[in-house]
C-alpha cells in the first residue's frame, strides 16, 4: 500500500512540476489572502494513509467530532485517492477553490510553496500552533526551501529501515544484522542459493531508487544538487553512489534479475514470503502482516552505513519521509484553520493517528511514549540521528522521476546480463542531467 502511495506521489509531483512552469500554479487566481468569513467549519482533504477511503474516513471521523466539541467548528473531511491528488490541488490553487486545509506529500512542499497557494508558516504562525520548537528538526527541514517559512507543518513521519528473515539469518551462521553495506554484501551472498536472494529491491519503483541514490550519495559526501539548486547528478560521488546500489543486482548478485521490473510491492511479498532474507523498507510491518508473515519471524535494524566510523555529514541512512498539514492561502478561517492544525499536531491526537496509521510523529513530545514495536523503535532513532529530507528545491520531483528511472533502466540491463562499470552509469545520470538542463 505504501509503495503505491509513494509511486503515485512521484508521477503527481512531476506533473505539478510541468504544471506550474506552465503557470498553471503561480497562486494567482487566489487573490484576497485569508479570512476569517466563515469562523464555524472548515474543509479538510486528507490523504489516504489507511487500506481504503472508508478506513481513514473511520480513523478521523471520531478525532474530527472530538475537534468540534472542543472550538465549535465542524470539519468537513474528504478522503482524497493519491492518484487524483494533484490535479484536485491544481485545481484548487488555479480557481481559489480550494480547502481550508489540507495534507501533502512532504516531498511536494517546495513545489507548492513555489506556487503561493499555501500559507507561510512563519514565526508568529508557528506561534498560534504551539511554537516551532516542538517538531523534530529532521521532519522540519521536509517543509519547503530553506531559508524561507515553511509551506506546512510535519504531520506523519516515515523512515527506511532493514528488515531480515531471522530463520534464514540462523540458518546461514549470521548472528546479527549488518550495520555496513560490506556486511550486508557478505550476508547477502551466505543467503542467495537454492533459488533465494539476500536482497530484495523495487527495481521498477523509480521513487524508491531514487531514495537510495539520494542516501547512497550522502553517505559518500555528495548531493544531486549544488547550493544554487542546479543538479550534479554525474559527478563522481554520485556515480559511486549509484552504482554501488545497482551491483546488488548487477556486481554482487545477491538480488534476483526479477526484482529490476519490480514496481507494486513485489519485494515485499519476495522477503514475507521467504523467497529474499533482507529488504530496505519504511513501515513495513502492516504489508508484511498481510502476506502472512509474524512479527517474531523477521528483525528490523536501521540501514547500513559504509563503515561504522562514519562522520556526521556522511551518516545518512534514510530519507525523511512522510506527510505534511497545510493551510491554503485563501481560506475563509484563518483562525479555525490554524486551531485545527495545532489540534491534528497535539501530543494526544499524534499519539492516536500515528498507531492507526503505523507511522512515527513528528512531535518530540508524542515520541516520548514507549514505542509501539520495534519497528517503530528503529524509525524514531533513524529519524532523530540520521535521517535527512530530499532536497528542498523546485525541481526535486525530477530528480525523482530522472535518475530513479536511470537507475531503473541501468538495473534492467544488468538483468539483461548486460556489463555495468562507472562509464555506463555515468553516462546514464548524464543523460538525466542533461534532461533536467531542457
Amino acid at each position: 500500500m505504501r509503495r503505491t502511495r509513494m509511486a503515485a506521489a512521484a508521477a503527481l509531483t512531476t506533473a505539478l512540476t510541468a504544471a506550474l512552469a506552465t503557470g498553471c500554479g503561480g497562486g494567482t487566481a487566489m487573490g484576497g489572502g485569508a479570512n476569517n468569513d466563515s469562523p464555524k467549519e472548515l474543509t479538510y482533504w486528507a490523504t489516504n494513509q489507511g487500506s481504503s477511503l472508508e478506513a481513514d474516513k473511520k480513523v478521523l471521523g471520531p478525532e474530527l467530532k472530538k475537534f468540534e466539541q472542543q472550538t465549535g467548528i465542524k470539519v468537513k473531511l474528504e478522503v482524497i485517492p493519491w492518484a487524483t491528488l494533484l490535479d484536485r490541488i491544481l485545481a484548487a490553487t488555479s480557481s481559489g477553490q480550494g480547502p481550508d486545509v489540507l495534507n501533502i506529500g512532504n516531498t511536494w512542499s517546495s513545489s507548492l510553496q513555489k506556487s503561493g497557494a499555501l500559507l507561510p508558516f512563519d514565526d508568529k504562525t508557528f506561534q498560534k500552533i504551539g511554537g516551532k520548537e516542538r517538531f523534530a528538526p529532521a521532519p522540519l527541514a521536509a517543509t519547503g526551501a530553506a531559508k524561507k517559512d515553511p509551506a506546512a507543518v510535519p504531520l506523519y513521519s516515515l523512515t527506511y529501515a532493514l528488515y531480515y528473515n531471522k530463520q534464514m539469518f540462523e540458518e546461514a551462521g549470521i548472528s546479527r544484522p549488518p550495520t555496513t553495506w560490506d556486511e550486508l554484501v557478505a550476508d547477502g551472498k551466505k543467503l542467495t542459493k537454492d533459488g533465494k536472494y539476500g536482497l530484495a529491491v523495487e527495481g521498477g519503483n523509480v521513487a524508491e531508487n531514487s531514495h537510495h541514490a539520494f542516501v547512497f550519495g550522502k553517505q559518500h559526501g555528495a548531493d544531486f544538487f549544488d547550493a544554487a539548486g542546479k543538479p550534479t547528478f554525474d559527478r563522481p560521488a554520485n556515480v559511486k553512489a549509484v552504482k554501488q546500489y545497482v551491483d546488488f543486482l548487477a556486481k554482487d548478485r545477491i538480488a534476483a534479475p526479477g526484482n529490476a521490473e519490480y514496481a507494486q510491492n513485489q519485494s515485499v511479498r519476495d522477503f514475507a514470503t521467504g523467497k529474499a532474507g533482507m529488504l530496505l523498507w519504511q513501515a513495513a510491518r502492516t504489508s508484511l502482516l498481510a502476506h502472512g508473515m509474524k512479527p517474531d519471524e523477521y528483525g528490523v535494524a536501521p540501514v547500513p552505513f559504509q563503515s561504522a566510523d562514519t562522520g556526521s555529514r556522511r551518516h545518512v541512512n534514510s530519507m525523511v519521509g512522510g506527510i505534511n498539514l497545510a493551510v491554503f492561502e485563501n481560506t475563509d478561517n484563518i483562525d479555525g484553520a490554524l486551531k485545527f492544525v495545532k489540534f491534528m499536531t497535539s501530543t494526544e491526537e499524534q499519539r492516536i493517528l500515528t498507531t492507526e496509521y503505523g507511522a512515527l510523529s513528528p512531535v518530540l513530545d508524542a515520541q516520548k511514549s514507549k514505542p509501539r514495536d520495534p519497528d517503530e523503535a528503529v524509525q524514531r532513532e533513524v529519524l532523530a540521528k540520521s535521517a535527512a529530507p530530499l532536497p528542498q528545491v523546485p525541481d526535486e520531483s525530477q530528480f525523482e522521476t530522472l535518475v530513479g528511472g536511470a537507475m531503473k533502466e541501468l538495473l534492467a540491463d544488468a538483468a539483461a546480463g548486460k556489463k555495468i562499470g562507472t562509464a555506463e552509469v555515468r553516462a546514464k545520470l548524464t543523460e538525466a542531467q542533461q534532461q533536467m538542463q531542457k
